[in-house]
């Protein structure tokens, strides 16, 4: 019987690219613990998010190419997952401790349902396996309290804001410091100090992606998210109508010029999905977020049905992706954060691949 080499495995699994990288999977060194034991080989394949939506791909062809090497007897392969941090410390924007990456989930105008799907976003990269925290940086506005099921006070442990807890998310929100209702009244340097303050005097733990939900339109709140801390990037959520196209096209734009990437774009109430019947109807119209996206050159996340289960989710904590697994638009959340890990790993890679110039 051959002998297995160290070299040989590794030599095959150069035949295993990703295809969102363009490499092989030894070049980036996701191959770790190589072991071989006479015919018995074994190693982990370690990849950037554990939400990668072609895992159980690379597997597959790892299995493929290792088996086929002449005296291998047995393969185990383990699938673990690293992420990593989009981007450097910037002038003025030094990293959140204890945060790999912020992402900005936004929308040009409110009523597209920005907030329900930052939130089922925020549990589906959980359930993927993320470390996950969800801030709500709606000031004016800050409903992920009662998305989430969450009746509590923020509370301190002396030094920092503990985060609230929920499906596996760290939470803060200014809910949880105002009365149901009592309105927030403040002006633009209120609003940079307290947006400061959640995210550098909480005790965030080991995050992989921070989400920040962000109030609708242009205003004070995305000023003071890109002059304070680095972000990874942006999620912009719209509708179908041709108003809500006009706005996000202007909510990319100012993305763009506060040096933020779009992560994608988000299709929201593309079209209704009878619960009874099965059949669909294009109520606002249908494909338009995607055409924006292509337009833009941006990526586009997906499309999601107006289905009343994630309204009554939402009113009663219970998010979609908790409540219907398996429904057509908790599937196609989860699609939309896998695709969301996906470029955040793709940035990450794309400014590794970009050597530091020395000044």
């Amino acid at each position: 019987m051959s002998e297995v080499t160290r070299e040989a495995v590794l030599e095959a699994l150069k035949a295993v690219k990703d295809p969102d990288l363009h490499k092989d999977i030894v070049a980036l060194d996701f191959v770790k613990r190589l072991e071989i034991k006479g015919g018995a080989v074994s190693f982990a394949i370690e990849l950037t998010t554990p939400a990668c939506p072609v895992k159980d791909l690379l597997k597959e062809q790892a299995r493929s190419v290792v088996s086929a090497i002449p005296g291998v007897s047995s393969l185990e392969i383990e699938m673990t997952a690293q992420v990593r941090a989009v981007g450097r410390p910037e002038l003025g924007r030094a990293p959140v401790e204890g945060v790999k990456n912020i992402i900005a989930v936004g929308a040009g105008k409110g009523g597209v349902g920005k907030t329900t799907l930052a939130v089922n976003l925020a549990v589906a990269l959980a359930q993927l396996g993320s470390r996950v925290a969800l801030l709500d940086g709606d000031m004016y506005g800050p409903n992920v309290p009662i998305m989430l099921g969450l009746k509590t006070k923020l509370e301190t442990d002396g030094k920092k804001i503990v985060p609230a807890e929920r499906y596996g998310l760290q939470v803060v929100s200014m809910g949880f410091l105002t009365e149901d209702d009592s309105p927030v009244i403040w002006r633009g340097p209120m609003l940079h100090g307290a947006i400061q303050q959640f995210f550098r005097d909480a005790a965030w733990s080991q995050i992989d992606y921070l989400l920040v939900d962000m109030p609708p339109g242009t205003g004070d709140i995305a000023l003071s998210l890109s002059q304070s801390v680095p972000v990874a990037g942006a999620v912009l959520v719209t509708t179908p109508q041709t108003v809500s196209l006009a706005v996000t096209r202007r909510a990319v734009s100012m993305y763009r010029k506060l040096n933020i990437p779009t992560l994608g774009l988000i299709e929201n109430m593309s079209y209704f999905a009878c619960q009874r019947c099965g059949e669909e109807a294009d109520l606002f119209g249908r494909g338009g977020g995607e055409a924006l996206a292509k337009e833009l050159s941006v990526p586009f996340l997906g499309d999601i049905p107006l289905y009343a289960p994630v309204r009554k989710g939402g009113d009663s904590g219970v998010p979609i992706v908790i409540g219907e697994p398996e429904s057509v638009p908790a599937r196609a959340i989860v699609a939309a954060a896998e695709r969301v890990a996906q470029q955040i790993s793709i940035s990450a890679h794309v400014r590794r691949a970009i050597p530091l110039v020395q000044v």
